[in-house]
């Protein structure tokens, strides 16, 4: 801060002048496109529209070496988007290019515009869908303080991005040596080998049993009409609801399982997904509930055992399993001491892989609010009039 406070004293003594958006940089429209226009002509640019990731890949570009652009419509209407480069800018995205280049950096105004996102947002309409009028849009007043300023600021700002994405690319590394080291040796527990006709896990001899003859298969059913959707539990409404995928439906005052069990998601993209849920929840459709039928076979070590494997659906326009389909999977059933020594096992590492996971998030959400108190220090600059002329002079 000390270093800016310097630049802004040697360089504008009389304060950091601003100017409106459309005065320093051409606003436009990108070009229409549709994901069916996406599927029809592939390719390695980019499409970058509605959205901050891209909608696809196509074969031809429209933007080069321009690479600020903002959303025009829908829900992420205001946001900022950066793609070097060549790309495909879409309908739903305004180019600002800068006019001078000896007067702003491109790298400065990316950094100002994610700094006014809430000001840029205020902008839009919200009758029906969100909407951002390139007229109201070059009305935003930002500071443009000296070349040397700028370039100062931006190369501070952009250590913190790196430094973000630096301990994002090492976490993400770290989190996938684990999952690879977990698969590992889920496969080595779980794989059984053939002996003379005999069946061996680990050493100890195993039993294979369809599911229908060692466990109680149940189809989940409608939604409880006495239940909150998507809601924190209460007192009362502490049930968990489960549905299709790995998320919590909802929450109801009562319950189907009373038992841990195993779930299988039965119908649609996600069919074949293997969920492990504690007692005491509802199963809604689309979801067969796997238990076993006495204290000879664990849940979880059930859960473990089909996760490794492929369950295959039937043949169709939407993937689905019934009842009959879920009961002839067949399972090798070692010893009980076996099947618990597993699952410790296969915990710690199911927990490791977790934390790291938790860790990540955490890590990168600290580090992006690093960035974005000294992103709001160093670009506050506070107003005053001078000669008729608003002008920035200084940091708050």
């Amino acid at each position: 801060m000390s270093k800016i406070d310097e630049l802004i004293a040697k360089y504008c003594p009389n304060g950091v002048e601003f100017k409106e958006l459309g005065e320093v940089c051409e606003i436009k429209t990108g070009q229409q496109v549709s994901k069916i226009d996406i599927q029809q002509n592939p390719g390695k640019f980019p499409v970058i529209n509605s959205g901050r990731e891209p909608l696809g890949f196509i074969n031809r570009y429209n933007t080069e070496n321009d690479p600020i652009g903002i959303t025009t419509r829908g829900a992420g209407v205001g946001s900022i988007t950066w793609c070097e480069g060549k790309y495909f800018r879409g309908n739903l995205n305004y180019s600002a290019t800068i006019k001078n280049s000896k007067l702003l950096d491109v790298r400065f105004l990316y950094h100002i515009l994610i700094n006014s996102q809430l000001s840029i947002q205020k902008l839009a309409t919200f009758n029906g869908i969100p909407a951002l009028n390139k007229s109201n849009l070059e009305k935003l007043t930002i500071p443009i303080p000296p070349l040397p300023v700028q370039q100062e600021i931006v190369n501070i700002l952009d250590k913190f991005t790196d430094l973000e994405k630096e301990l994002e690319a090492e976490l993400e590394a770290e989190l996938e040596a684990r999952r690879k080291q977990y698969e590992y040796y889920r496969k080595q527990l779980l794989t059984p080998v053939e002996v003379k006709g005999r069946w061996y896990l680990n050493g100890k001899e195993v039993e294979w049993k369809k599911l229908g003859e060692v466990c109680v298969i149940y189809t989940g059913g409608e939604a409880p009409k006495n239940s909150i959707k998507g809601e924190i539990p209460t007192d009362l409404f502490k049930y968990p609801i489960y549905g299709n995928g790995i998320e919590i439906y909802g929450y109801t005052d009562t319950y189907r399982i009373d038992k841990d069990a195993v779930t299988i998601s039965s119908i649609g993209a996600n069919t074949g997904a293997i969920y492990y849920r504690e007692a005491y929840f509802t199963p809604i459709i689309r979801l067969k509930v796997v238990i076993p039928k006495n204290d000879n076979l664990l849940s979880k070590y059930l859960f473990y055992y089909l996760s490794s494997i492929n369950i295959s659906s039937k043949k169709s326009s939407v993937p689905n399993m019934n009842a009959d389909d879920v009961k002839k999977i067949k399972i090798p059933i070692p010893p009980l001491s076996e099947q618990k020594r597993i699952v410790e096992i296969l915990d710690k590492f199911d927990k490791l892989v977790n934390d790291i996971s938790e860790g990540l998030s955490a890590e990168i959400e600290a580090r992006r609010k690093q960035y974005e108190y000294y992103r709001g220090k160093l670009l506050d600059f506070k107003p005053v009039v001078i000669d008729k002329r608003l002008v920035f002079n200084e940091i708050s």
